[in-house]
């Protein structure tokens, strides 16, 4: 592993002023020195269908490369219907597959999402964290951010106007660096 620790951060919302694609890149921002985040956007990513996963789309083909090449993953989701949005479960979906050749295995995870509402995507980070436990993969269980009344907190230029926010996602992304470091000694 490189001294850096290569972060790759997926949002899983396409709406280009997205509370939630906005605090990914705060994140990009925010990461401490010993780590780099590079985003990996789903445009472009169609639906699952398992007649392809063995010809994958090229974006899948890239999302998975790009999985492979990082050391952990960032996912920073809305909350759509209790759960995680379906570009983001077809992309997880996709380039989990086939059974045989999923990237996702062994990759400490992070969690965040942003959201009017109260609650800040909490149901659904803790749906996501279901898929990550079938996926092999090693979420932190803290700190958790869980952005509420993101409105109020990150304005119509996608910037962060509230330090305690910044304060929890800076040490989500120091949390998960640390993580990365303690599960590949």
């Amino acid at each position: 592993m490189d001294e850096r620790i290569k972060i790759l951060g997926i949002a899983g919302s396409l709406r280009r002023g997205s509370f939630n694609r906005a605090a990914l890149r705060i994140a990009k921002a925010l990461v401490p020195e010993d780590g780099i985040l590079d985003i990996f956007e789903l445009d472009g990513i169609p639906g699952f269908n398992e007649d392809e996963e063995k010809n994958p789309p090229a974006a899948i083909v890239e999302l998975k490369k790009q999985v492979r090449a990082a050391d952990a993953i960032l996912f920073v989701t809305p909350e759509y219907n209790y759960s995680i949005p379906g570009v983001l479960k077809n992309a997880i979906d996709s380039a989990s597959r086939p059974y045989t050749d999923n990237p996702f295995t062994g990759k400490p995870v992070a969690i965040m999402g942003a959201s009017i509402g109260m609650l800040g995507t909490a149901r659904a980070q803790y749906h996501l964290r279901q898929c990550c436990v079938f996926l092999n993969m090693y979420p932190m269980n803290q700190p958790e951010v869980m952005v509420g009344l993101a409105q109020q907190k990150i304005d119509a230029g996608g910037r962060l106007t509230d330090q305690e926010t910044w304060n929890r996602i800076r040490a989500l992304l120091e949390a998960l660096v640390a993580w990365t470091r303690k599960l590949h000694c």
